[in-house]
């Protein structure tokens, strides 16, 4: 079957900026994206949340364009705006008419020349951070489960290790040098790819992007510890309080392969055989017919998005009644039948359209449902990034489409061993005390 093909035109500035267009008149929209290469998992130790408080202070203002003035500007030319810190990216993007191209690449290219750092700022961005902290984890049911709480179990490497959100003692730590610098290093054309998708002809794109990014100067290479972890031998257990919820839960994570290996195709529909919603396995064993968990879900999150270590995870949330020992071991049943007998051709051939399907959706979708083409400027900016390949959006699913039988059961037997994984149990503290008495 001859897979779609998304046109794209691509280059780099001098200043080493990378440029990607992909055409689409369907809709008088462009969506425009700046993707820079900086995420959790790459800010300098010491400096942890850093990366999350530039995504709002990107918001905060800059030399010709006054604090909101930014999102007022894409607002009231009938778009919407917003961006997001990922592991190994953080990224800023914009739907509007396309007759606001202009206005929007204006406005990239002004903060990331000239963003107001200043004292004011960094005050007002560094409490609305902690605030953010207090009001979706700290004071949340289950907050932070499993992905902040199941990393400093995981992993060795601090860079995958710490806590994302940043620790309030290296925030409130942070001077302004200290930010500024931060800006100036990472924040750097030749750091980045600009992203114009819809409404606009490749040379339209590319003429613009040079004619508001060309005079921006290149910075030195952006220095990025090495992310690598060393072997895992053993099996690795942490244990979390859960104040407000009152339900037992754990998260069980094992390492993904690189990234465009088979290995890493097979585990992702591997993934979507043991996490494939109300279908997959999990949930079909330990919720509908064991009647162990409420919830059993999880999986790869963002298979494409990460350049560095990662994990499938299921998320389980279990019954009082059943201890977490016997609930793993319900889990550990599972694993355990797919590791033997992997998965029949039918179930195979099913995964395979479901994984076609997602993809086309992924690359014809949006983001909360206002964000046209957000799955394929993500997609385009990762490939970029990581892999210098931003064509690959249309060759990445041949891989998966390829993958066999014996590719999944080989995949289950070296990945899903209990001496690669890590497991956080989140224990109700109202039901341990109940167990202590």
């Amino acid at each position: 079957m001859k897979q779609p093909q998304i046109a794209i035109e691509h280059t780099t500035l001098p200043n080493g900026l990378k440029v990607v267009i992909a055409p689409d008149s369907a809709a008088p929209v462009v969506t425009v994206g700046v993707y820079y290469k900086i995420g959790f998992r790459l800010e300098p130790q010491g400096r942890s949340g850093f990366a999350h408080l530039f995504e709002h202070m990107m918001f905060q203002g800059s030399a010709n364009a006054p604090k909101m003035q930014h999102i007022k500007l894409i607002n009231s030319s009938g778009g919407v705006l917003n961006g997001s810190t990922h592991y190994d990216v953080t990224n800023y993007y914009e739907a509007v008419p396309s007759n606001a191209l202009e206005r929007v690449l204006w406005l990239e290219a002004d903060r990331l020349r000239a963003l107001k750092v200043d004292d004011e700022n960094l005050r007002n961005q560094r409490d609305v951070v902690k605030e953010e902290v207090r009001v979706n984890v700290m004071n949340q049911p289950y907050g932070g489960f499993p992905w902040l709480d199941l990393p400093p179990v995981a992993f060795r490497n601090w860079a995958n290790s710490h806590n994302f959100y940043g620790d309030f003692a290296d925030l409130d730590a942070a001077s302004l040098a200290d930010v500024q610098s931060f800006f100036k290093t990472y924040y750097v054309p030749n750091n980045a790819v600009l992203l114009i998708l819809g409404d606009v002809q490749p040379g339209e794109g590319i003429a613009l992007a040079k004619k508001y990014f060309s005079d921006i100067p290149a910075g030195p290479p952006p220095p990025f510890a090495d992310p690598t972890e060393p072997e895992q031998k053993e099996e690795r257990r942490g244990e979390v309080e859960e104040k407000f919820g009152t339900l037992p839960a754990m998260a069980i994570g094992y390492p993904i392969p690189a990234r465009r290996t088979r290995d890493w195709c097979a585990m992702t529909l591997l993934d979507m055989a043991l996490h494939g919603g109300r279908a997959g396995r999990l949930h079909r064993e330990l919720v509908l017919e064991k009647q162990i968990a409420v919830e059993a879900d999880g999986g790869i999150d963002d298979i494409f998005g990460y350049n560095g270590p990662s994990q499938m995870v299921t998320r389980i949330l279990h019954k009082p009644e059943f201890s977490s020992e016997a609930t793993l071991a319900a889990f550990d049943a599972v694993i355990h039948e797919v590791q033997q007998n992997g998965i029949s051709e039918d179930e195979l051939q099913q995964l395979r359209v479901k994984w076609r399907s997602d993809y086309y959706s992924t690359l014809e979708g949006g983001r909360g449902g206002h964000m046209p083409r957000y799955g394929l400027m993500h997609l385009l900016a990762c490939f970029t990034l990581f892999d210098g390949e931003p064509q690959l959006v249309n060759t990445i699913l041949d891989g998966f489409l390829a993958v066999t039988r014996e590719d999944v059961l080989a995949a289950a037997k070296k990945y899903l061993r209990n001496d690669k994984r890590a497991i956080v149990f989140r224990k109700p503290v109202n039901v341990a005390a109940k167990e202590a008495a």
